[in-house]
């Protein structure tokens, strides 16, 4: 088989989940925007809703509407964004809670569906997506009267607990939903890290879930096998790749693998990352190309059928940070081509 593979552990994945939810001592939903963070939304919310997740978080209507075909009724599906035009059927339809972010949004739900449920999501600091202070005082009275589902915001800077912005953040959301008699949720992963004060009444993780930073007692999730297509022998002097990437010193066994920038092994990772075969560690010697990276195994004992990415050697975050970036942007890149399997679940 010329394709890695690409094993998913749902049973650490809910594990994950209940352990967030644990320490929040509240509800706990389930981020599963971006196909699960690049793990495969349905296995990943399935596993999950059978554990008993009851609210999940998705980017857009059209994501939204993916995972109610995966879950069927009765969970809480959230969209982001909120309710962007052309979205009305959907949101209708499949009974999605959009998260309102503007004056527009309000207006453009609370006119094409009057009495269908959603949320709002306020601006705290981030500047990104949501209400303003000023927007919502305008606004706060016709939205309760509507009497919506959540109102929620985001932080920032979760993932440094020592930042200001944090407690800053928590301020202007007490002041902006203090009183209120709706839930609230401010937290996702880094935020439920942050402790009590953060959680009010619903906890949204994501990444942690995927035994991601900033979560260091995560467990791990995703398992990357690649495999061994050919083996040569390149003799001091001789290049490894395109441009030259790599050149040897002394004699040298490189090892091509199956997988690349279109596999989601970023260029960045060129000359940088490590794989492994057991607990020995194997350099990535010169470039990611499209489909193939050269692996120096000059130090085995023998010809790997495969070598390891992603595992209990090495996480998604090691791997980030070889390459300059953060876990997110490893599992989201992951690629279609893998063989994905599901333990666990």
């Amino acid at each position: 088989m010329a394709s890695g593979t690409l094993t998913v552990d749902l049973e650490a994945l809910v594990q994950n989940w209940r352990a967030l939810g644990a320490l929040a001592g509240t509800e706990a939903g389930a981020v599963v925007k971006a196909d699960a963070y690049g793990l495969g939304v349905g296995p990943v919310s399935r596993a999950l809703a059978k554990a008993g997740a009851r609210s999940f978080f998705v980017a857009t209507a059209e994501e939204a509407a993916t995972l109610r075909r995966e879950l069927g009724d009765g969970p809480t599906i959230y969209i982001f964004s909120g309710h962007m035009a052309g979205d009305t059927d959907m949101i209708g339809d499949l009974s999605l809670v959009p998260l309102l972010n503007s004056i527009d949004q309000l207006q453009r739900h609370l006119e094409a569906l009057p009495g269908a449920p959603f949320g709002v999501q306020l601006d705290t600091g981030m500047n990104r997506l949501g209400m303003e202070p000023a927007e919502w005082a305008a606004l706060r009275d016709l939205a309760l009267a509507q009497g919506p589902s959540l109102i929620m915001s985001h932080l920032s800077s979760a993932d440094e607990p020592q930042s200001a912005m944090n407690a800053l953040q928590l301020r202007v959301f007490k002041d902006m939903t203090d009183g209120i008699d709706v839930p609230r949720s401010l937290a996702a992963t880094g935020g439920t890290l942050l402790g009590p004060d953060y959680h009010f009444d619903l906890v949204r993780p994501g990444v942690g879930l995927y035994g991601g930073a900033p979560y260091k007692e995560a467990l791990p999730v995703a398992y990357l096998e690649l495999p061994v297509v050919q083996v040569r022998d390149v003799e001091a002097g001789e290049s490894v790749g395109y441009n030259m990437g790599y050149v040897a010193r002394q004699p040298r066994r490189v090892a091509t693998l199956s997988a690349g920038y279109a596999d989601g092994l970023i260029r960045a990772l060129s000359g940088k990352a490590k794989l492994y075969y057991g607990q020995r560690e194997c350099a990535l010697l010169g470039r990611v190309s499209m489909d193939l990276i050269t692996v120096d195994i000059t130090h085995l004992p023998e010809v790997p059928a495969s070598l390891t990415l992603l595992g209990r050697q090495q996480g998604v975050d090691t791997l980030a940070t070889a390459a300059g970036t953060i876990g997110y942007e490893i599992l989201t890149s992951l690629g279609a081509r893998y063989t994905r399997r599901y333990s666990g679940g």
